[in-house]
């Protein structure tokens, strides 16, 4: 994984000394103690058919040990970040945040003297949860893709081998889905492609190109986040970095070690649509049937869709009482005219 630390080139944002990778590091504009902190998107990075990413809202992931603590720390400082929901006090938005939806926490469109921002606030673990298991598939799924790292977790913490863990995931997941042979840029419009795969929001509130937007200029930042899990993979599948041509063994026995590796999540999601005919078997028995049907790709394709649609739809309803209504429908509408445009650029009887 090639997540780095020290000094990180944020557009419109002030220049920040290097942060130690150590627990409890502080951001600027929060004074709480953040295990890991990231930017992610088109605030972050500039994507295809952008001029830069200056107008942007600048999105964040601020993962923190303790999410009581860090809303009574946050409601002192930055008490106007929050809707009328702050009124509930910590101890209550802190279990809103941990009982509902995705198990992140957003303020949504808060001004900063570069723009606005909008961050999310989810307990590390939580977010191991979701790493490990893609038990929502939420914060995980952002992952799947290159972000600007802020605050690194300590070299110790449980969230470290979970990052990696979460690309080894996507990895086996994407290659279910693949053939046998295929480009390194498709590769990376599967794995991006992942987190959005029955996200409601798709249909109507976000550019129909996203993905293809988001990995077209990152093409390197893709090919070194997922770069060190090749060697692992080595017995089923192999990438040309001359050619960007990739080839993987997609018979019985391949995707039966694919399979095995998936998150627990997707794992069970899958078995209990194969059984939905009544008749059970165990994980072991409908992981063979599946590996030799001609169908599998479509069975991890369905579990993940069944993952994704569930937390967009609930973590998106959290939104409204958390961004406040005023701001929830200016985000909607902000989100509605993207995907308008992009209908525009690229109407459906184009392709």
């Amino acid at each position: 994984m090639t997540y780095k630390c020290g000094v990180h080139k944020f557009p419109h944002f002030p220049k920040k000394k290097p942060r130690d990778c150590a627990n409890g590091s502080k951001s600027d504009e929060f004074q709480q103690d953040l295990v890991f902190a990231f930017s992610y998107g088109s605030g972050a990075f500039q994507q295809h058919g952008q001029k830069s990413t200056e107008g942007n809202v600048v999105d964040l992931i601020l993962v923190v040990d303790d999410a009581e603590t860090f809303h009574r720390l946050n409601l002192e400082r930055n008490s106007k970040h929050y809707s009328s929901m702050k009124y509930l006090g910590p101890h209550l938005l802190a279990s809103f945040q941990e009982k509902w939806g995705a198990r992140v926490y957003f303020n949504t469109l808060v001004p900063y003297k570069h723009g606005l921002l909008k961050y999310g606030v989810i307990s590390s673990s939580a977010l191991v949860a979701d790493l490990l298991d893609w038990e929502w598939m939420y914060i995980s799924g952002r992952l799947h893709k290159p972000v600007m790292p802020l605050v690194l977790p300590h070299s110790s913490h449980p969230l470290r081998s979970a990052l990696k863990h979460n690309l080894q995931n996507a990895m086996h997941t994407a290659l279910l889905l693949l053939p046998d042979t295929f480009q390194e840029e498709t590769l990376y419009q599967t794995l991006a492609g992942l987190s959005y795969s029955g996200d409601f929001r798709m249909s109507f509130g976000e550019d129909r190109n996203k993905v293809k937007n988001i990995v077209t200029p990152q093409i390197g930042k893709f090919r070194e986040l997922y770069s060190s899990l090749w060697p692992g993979l080595a017995a089923y599948a192999e990438f040309n970095t001359s050619s960007g041509r990739c080839e993987q063994d997609t018979s019985p026995g391949a995707r039966m070690f694919h399979l095995n590796l998936l998150p627990k999540q997707i794992q069970q999601t899958i078995v209990h649509e194969w059984n939905r005919d009544g008749r059970w078997q165990d994980v072991e028995d409908v992981f063979r049937a599946a590996a030799h049907d001609t169908e599998c790709p479509e069975l991890v394709k369905e579990a993940v869709q069944k993952t994704v649609k569930a937390s967009s739809w609930t973590q998106s309803i959290k939104g409204i009482p958390t961004a406040g209504f005023v701001k929830a429908v200016r985000y909607g509408f902000a989100k509605i005219n993207k995907f308008w445009k992009s209908l525009k650029k690229n109407p459906p009887d184009s392709e």
